[in-house]
């Protein structure tokens, strides 16, 4: 087995920019993370509903279904 500087280790190569979670120098394995354990706890708030992406409701009042309520039948 080879050891390599942590400087020459691609697992360990960072990305120049900080991790998502911690603020950590984010490593290319793991990227946007600094590792799998902040990898994780990111994809657990996701689970867990703690981030939410706004979008129109999936049943809108407004809607018609495409019929137009002045048009006579």
């Amino acid at each position: 087995m080879t050891i390599m500087p942590d400087s020459l280790d691609p697992s360990r190569k960072t990305t120049g920019r900080a991790c998502a979670q911690c603020g950590q120098p984010a490593l290319v394995a793991f990227r946007p993370f600094c590792s799998a354990r902040c990898r994780d706890i990111d994809l657990g708030k996701w689970l867990g509903g703690a981030y939410v992406v706004r979008g129109r409701s999936a049943v809108d009042p407004d809607d018609t279904g495409g019929v137009d309520p002045d048009e006579e039948r």
